[in-house]
């Protein structure tokens, strides 16, 4: 693992890398530009950079229009705001229209921290998967974050992009392939598959040092893009496991872990675990402290593993 990076201190530099061939690409934020790093873009491309204030569906509605005039609108805000406060907008005005806007949500999940519930967005998932035309991508690292930007701009449609604000272990190479639609085997085992996306994949990859010293054999799939689903990668990669974790930084109703229920109970049904937040709310503490209150660490992974293998 190199050293830590923030996923959101690589959005401007990545934008700034695409916008240098692309006229059309341009930056909306809501007076959180410093909170999402967009003021280097703002620096470099001022004509192309719109803050809109405290305002979050008026941003929405403003990047539809761009884009259904042909830009390419990247709009960064906090998870809780831009999905939280502007779901209709985004349903009529970019799923509905298929419009090209790329949402960047950052400060999403618990490990906002100190920040508390209100700012803790562990819903949007669920949110944003229930609606048609919407790719969903949650990178687990920075390596990873800059990919699916880039990635972004390839789709014409609607992106969300999930980002933590926490500076989380770098678990993906620079180098390794990245691709919408496509989930990937980060460590190779037989017992029990664990399905991650986000920072939860380096719990997971250290859940399995906890399984190998009791002998147990892991598996780790990193599931980047919740939808579209990755159906007939994780179908091949889940048939010869006795049983599956999905793990995510969210709510467990309708997120990576539905989208996984969903999958085995129609193909290939076999013992799940979801470990996700169980129908609460956050509140305030350090990283730690949460993932540790809401049982998402490694060890608890780990325990969950063993149980569920117990009943099989």
């Amino acid at each position: 693992m190199s050293e830590p990076v923030a996923m959101r201190d690589v959005i401007s530099e990545t934008i700034i890398g695409l916008a240098k061939n692309n006229p059309d690409i341009v930056v909306l934020t809501g007076d959180v530009s410093e909170s999402t790093r967009t003021s280097e873009f703002a620096k470099i491309y001022p004509d192309r950079f719109f803050n809109c204030g405290v305002a979050e569906q008026n941003i929405i509605g403003i990047a539809s229009g761009m884009a259904l005039a042909g830009k390419i609108p990247f709009v960064a805000a906090y998870a809780s705001f831009i999905v939280g406060r502007t779901f209709d907008h985004v349903r009529i005005s970019v799923a509905y229209n298929k419009a090209n806007v790329k949402i960047i949500a950052t400060h999403a999940g618990l490990s906002v921290g100190p920040d508390g519930a209100t700012h803790q967005m562990l819903e949007d998932i669920a949110m944003m998967r229930s609606l048609p035309n919407i790719t969903i991508i949650i990178p687990a690292d920075a390596n990873e974050a800059k990919k699916a930007i880039k990635a972004a701009v390839s789709i014409n449609g609607p992106v969300y992009i999930r980002m933590s604000r926490e500076v989380f272990p770098t678990v993906i190479a620079p180098q390794s392939p990245f691709e919408i639609g496509k989930c990937q085997k980060i460590h190779n085992g037989h017992d029990v598959a664990i399905i991650a996306c986000g920072p939860m994949l380096a719990e997971a990859l250290s859940a399995t040092e906890i399984l190998k010293a009791k002998g147990i054999s892991s598996k780790v799939i990193n599931n980047a893009t919740i939808k579209p689903l990755d159906t007939k990668g994780l179908l091949r990669e889940l048939k010869n496991t006795k049983v599956i974790l999905s793990v995510e930084e969210a709510q467990k109703n309708g997120g990576l872990g539905g989208a996984i229920a969903e999958l085995i109970a129609e193909f290939q049904p076999k013992p799940l675990k979801i470990i996700g937040v169980m129908d609460r709310f956050g509140q305030s503490g350090s990283t730690k402290e949460l993932f540790n209150a809401y049982k998402l660490t490694a060890r608890h992974i780990a325990q969950a593993a063993e149980s569920l293998l117990k009943g099989v």
